[in-house]
C-alpha cells in the first residue's frame, strides 16, 4: 500500500469509503449555514489561519480571471502566485463547475460564460 503525506498525517493512497461519506458530510454541513457569518463562524473552526487564507487567495482571483485579467496582472494586484492563479483557471476552465456556479449565483460579470 502507498501512502503519501497531507500536512502531519500519513494517508493511504487509495481511498476508503468512509473518506467520501466525510467529504460529503463536509459538504453538507457548509449547505446547512444560512450566512456568510456562519461560514466566517465555521471556516475558522475547521481551518487553520493558513488555510482560510489560502482559500480566499483562490476565491479572490475568480472575479478577475472572470474578466479577463492576466495571470501577472493578477498576481500584481493581489499578490497571490502566479501558480494559484494558474490552478484556479484550470479548474474555471475544466474542473467540478464549483467556482463557475458560484460566481454565477453571485452574479458576478463573466460567471455564465462556457
Amino acid at each position: 500500500m502507498r501512502y503519501y503525506t497531507v500536512g502531519m498525517k500519513r494517508r493511504s493512497s487509495t481511498p476508503r469509503s468512509d473518506d467520501s461519506e466525510a467529504l460529503v458530510g463536509l459538504a453538507r454541513a457548509f449547505a446547512a449555514l444560512r450566512s456568510a457569518e456562519d461560514v466566517l463562524a465555521f471556516l475558522d473552526d475547521l481551518c487553520t489561519p493558513a488555510e482560510r487564507q489560502a482559500l480566499a487567495d483562490r476565491w479572490r482571483v475568480v472575479p478577475l480571471l472572470l474578466a479577463g485579467v492576466t495571470y501577472r496582472d493578477i498576481h500584481d494586484r493581489t499578490g497571490v502566485s502566479v501558480t494559484t492563479v494558474g490552478r484556479v483557471a484550470r479548474c474555471l476552465a475544466m474542473g467540478a463547475g464549483g467556482y463557475r456556479t458560484a460566481a454565477r449565483r453571485l452574479r458576478l460579470p463573466g460567471a455564465s460564460h462556457h
